[in-house]
């Protein structure tokens, strides 16, 4: 294909990243990385916890900060591997997340109940923070 310079146009090819790559497997590894990053916070907040007898209101607010923390650099990182979209991609891995923390809670608790009571809010939370990460990307 000429672009009427004697250069050949690239190709591109819809929903695939630069380095060629599956955009799933990119959000799997994206997805991977933030519950590692969830896991480091949330070990900092039990030696926290331990060390400075911290209050349980306090405690609810970390593990909200680090949930939205989690899906921000989820964002970021699907945002700059993607490259296209980034809002979109930071906005699935958002919500990816908090599916997988929705079942999870389902699966360990036997329902359901345990986020009942902030479940929409939580859902917000987490595709904001993915959304907002994507779109800073």
């Amino acid at each position: 294909m000429g672009n009427g310079f004697g250069k050949v146009a690239p190709r591109t090819t819809r929903g695939t990243t630069n380095e060629g790559g599956n955009p799933i497997q990119t959000l799997l590894k994206c997805l991977l990385a933030s519950f590692v990053f969830t896991g480091i916070l949330l070990l900092l907040l039990a030696f926290l916890l331990f060390k400075l007898s911290l209050t349980e209101k306090i405690v609810s607010i970390a593990i909200i900060v680090i949930y939205v923390a989690a899906c921000f650099v989820a964002g970021i990182l699907a945002g700059k591997m993607l490259k296209r979209r980034r809002f979109l991609w930071g906005l699935v891995e958002g919500v990816i997340y908090f599916l997988v923390l929705f079942v999870l809670s389902i699966i360990l608790n036997g329902s359901a109940t345990v986020l009942a009571d902030s479940c929409f809010t939580t859902f917000i939370l987490c595709a904001g923070g993915g959304t907002l990460g994507g779109m800073l990307s």
